[in-house]
């Protein structure tokens, strides 16, 4: 049992500067909060708190953190708040149990893979600090090492958590020995008798393999010194969790496992790790295909290491590892941070990538002697990109930063998120823009006849909430259309005599939607209303052209006034499939002008609106709405643009400024002057120019003037 001095003298072994008087305060606080409590083994509650502050002395952590370790179960199993902790010892502490306070309320209740890894992320990701874990996890390996006083279904749940969750995290954070006793004692709980069984196998062993590494260490060392290298030579047996499961991948028994022994080699540099791989190749001969280079090739989790298996005495396979005195602290003690481990999947690159910089660490870590300073080092949201909620039964569900309680409606059924109405988040009543945070409990409140909005496409984040939206407003924006189109084409086909549903009945309106490419009379219906077809195409497949020509004529003049006064522009600079007869519109948020690229947009019942194609008001569109649109090179139309011309309040720029536009040849259709305070202006001009190269005349004319700062367009 650990006692305070042990801890005050291995803290004070690694970092001298450290307040061991805030340790010692710590522990009388904490004894004192805990008092008369005990745990299921009877010993006083105050063990446990000093074993966990005894562990993560031992992972040479800064003063505050093993503080920590004492204080942690005080907000969860005392009257101590976070306030009184934060007036006694400081925020730093404070927020460091506050945090393993929140985690310790997490219930895990799924034992899934693709669960178990969303806890772990989301783990990280609510702990700002990531030595909020590193005391979790000392919190859960000394409650692992006294798991047999609690009764045995709360084992087996404990021991999964631990298995899914706990030991990998470990792993990530590159701590070898606590995952392989957590995995042990994990082990131990699930699979009792396949646990003892095998421990009494590999126990049967242990003289023979004691006596087998003294005969290769012997061997190395004396190797080691024909070649005057000094270095470091011990046999290390593998963990029972990971024989196991080497059994099991491999379909064997421990007799057919023969690299229950791990010989180590540990020298000073990367140049004799190499220089020894040599030696040991050139002394027994090596297994094909079992070299890999760790050195050259770092593990996700900073790993680093030469292993070979070879044919040692006796015909035994051996596996040999050969590492630098660094290269073994970071594989034994871990670092600071989190990297994905391959797990028997690959690395995943984009996480890879986001913690790239965590490879400067090490070099941190030598430099740095304190370690209080390096560990504020490595404090970082791990998971910048990603937000982790519960449902109300405790699965956790995965969202891109920013999503609402929308994104978590449509996740549970589309029906749901078309219903959705409000939600609730850890019991209160939420806005549907609530933008959720790790570990929010969310529950969707829903209404029969409540249907979706448009709005909800600009909150939403989740691709599939945006698609289940858009696929519901194209659903009802169709229904909408065959209502207008019937409305429309009736009203056209009266003026030719012409019946819409005897055209129905009879096939003939099916025939001309063949016509068009489409199958149904709705479908046709549904172009006309949503703008895609004009009732004139429709009429041109139903009529001869000589009656439609005569009609046209009669009507060609009063259409053109009609269209001047609708659109104030000419609408023959822009082609649209060949079709001629579909009313054009050009976007006031982005004013268009030839030259530009454009996309087209249907509105129903007012023709195409056509915008840039880099508008912010285009790329929120809808994509089932958008046309090819193209610049007519043969007819040159004035378009309205607006330009915005900064310069200095002087006297006669004004005049200047008006000059260069006009002896461009463009026209002027408004202006706004504006001085500031700085004896500087600011004008707005509207300018109709005919295509882009006219523009970047105008404003190269204008950046001329003597007097003018900058000429930019103005898109918005």
């Amino acid at each position: 049992m650990i006692r305070l001095n042990d801890i005050l003298d291995k803290v004070a072994s690694y970092n001298p500067q450290a307040d061991l008087d805030l340790v010692r305060k710590a522990y009388v606080y904490c004894a004192k909060v805990h008092q008369g409590q005990t745990r299921l083994s009877g010993e006083p509650y105050l063990v446990h708190p000093r074993e966990v502050a005894g562990i993560l002395a031992e992972l040479r952590l800064d003063a505050p953190t093993v503080v920590t370790g004492f204080l942690h179960d005080t907000i969860e199993d005392t009257l101590t708040t976070q306030e009184e902790l934060e007036q006694v010892f400081g925020v730093e502490v404070a927020n460091l149990v506050d945090g393993v306070t929140k985690i310790s309320k997490i219930h895990f209740k799924t034992k899934e893979e693709s669960q178990a890894e969303n806890f772990r992320k989301m783990l990280l990701a609510m702990a700002n600090d990531i030595r909020v874990i590193l005391v979790k996890l000392a919190d859960r390996l000394h409650n692992m090492r006294t798991l047999q006083y609690q009764p045995e279904p709360k084992q087996r749940s404990i021991s999964r958590e631990t298995l899914d969750i706990y030991a990998p995290l470990a792993n990530r954070l590159g701590i070898s020995w606590i995952k392989s006793e957590l995995e042990d004692l994990s082990f131990r709980y699930l699979e009792s008798q396949i646990y003892y069984d095998l421990a009494s196998k590999v126990a049967k062993k242990k003289k023979e393999r004691e006596s087998y590494v003294e005969e290769v260490r012997s061997i190395i060392v004396s190797k080691l010194a024909e070649h005057e290298l000094k270095g470091e030579v011990y046999g290390r047996s593998k963990h029972l969790y990971s024989i196991w499961k080497k059994m099991q991948n491999r379909n064997v028994d421990i007799d057919q496992i023969y690299d229950l022994i791990a010989i180590r080699v540990m020298v000073n540099d990367i140049r004799e790790c190499y220089e020894v791989l040599g030696i040991i190749h050139s002394t027994w001969k090596p297994i094909p295909g079992r070299f890999k280079d760790y050195i050259a090739m770092p593990k996700g989790n900073m790993y680093q290491s030469l292993h070979t298996t070879v044919i040692g005495p006796h015909g035994e396979r051996m596996e040999v590892q050969i590492r630098t005195g660094e290269m073994h602290r970071v594989a034994e003690a871990g670092i600071a941070a989190h990297w994905k481990y391959k797990e028997g999947k690959g690395y995943d690159e984009k996480e890879v990538k986001r913690f790239a910089w965590l490879r400067q660490l090490l070099e941190w870590q030598q430099e740095l002697q304190d370690s209080h300073e390096f560990m504020n080092t490595v404090k970082v949201e791990l998971f910048p990109e990603e937000v982790y909620v519960f449902t109300p039964r405790g699965d956790v569900k995965s969202f891109p930063k920013g999503s609402t309680p929308i994104d978590f409606a449509y996740t549970i059924h589309t029906d749901i998120g078309h219903r959705c109405v409000g939600a609730k988040v850890n019991g209160k009543l939420v806005p549907l823009k609530y933008e959720l945070k790790n570990g929010d409990i969310v529950e969707v409140i829903t209404s029969p006849h409540h249907t979706p909005s448009k709005d909800w496409l600009k909150i939403v984040r989740s691709s599939r909430a945006r698609n289940k939206i858009r696929a519901w407003i194209k659903t009802e924006e169709r229904l909408r259309s065959i209502t207008l189109g019937r409305e429309i084409l009736e009203k056209e086909f009266r003026r030719y005599s012409l019946n819409l549903a005897k055209l129905q009945k009879s096939g003939e309106l099916k025939r001309v939607a063949s016509e068009f490419g489409l199958i149904t009379d709705d479908d046709i219906l549904a172009a006309v209303g949503y703008g895609k077809l004009s009732h004139g195409q429709v009429l041109g497949k139903l009529i001869p052209e000589e009656r439609l020509a005569e009609r046209q004529e009669q009507k060609e003049s009063r259409l053109g006034k009609v269209l001047g006064k609708l659109t104030g522009k000419s609408t023959s600079a822009i082609q649209i499939g060949g079709v001629e007869d579909v009313l054009v519109r050009f976007g006031k948020c982005c004013n268009p002008v030839p030259g530009d690229d454009v996309v087209g947009f249907i509105t129903r019942g007012r023709g195409v609106t056509v915008h840039t194609a880099d508008c912010p008001v285009a790329l929120e569109n809808d994509p089932e709405r958008r046309i090819a649109v193209a610049w007519n090179r043969d007819r040159k139309a004035a378009l309205p643009v607006k330009i915005k011309v900064a310069c200095y309040d002087q006297k006669g720029i004004l005049a200047n400024i008006t000059l260069a536009i006009t002896n461009c040849e463009a026209n002027i259709s408004s202006a706004s002057i504006q001085s500031t305070v700085d004896k500087r202006g600011v004008n707005i001009f509207e300018v109709d120019v005919t295509d882009i190269d006219h523009l970047n005349r105008v404003m190269n004319n204008i950046m001329k003037v003597k007097g003018v700062i900058k000429v930019e367009r103005i898109k918005s």
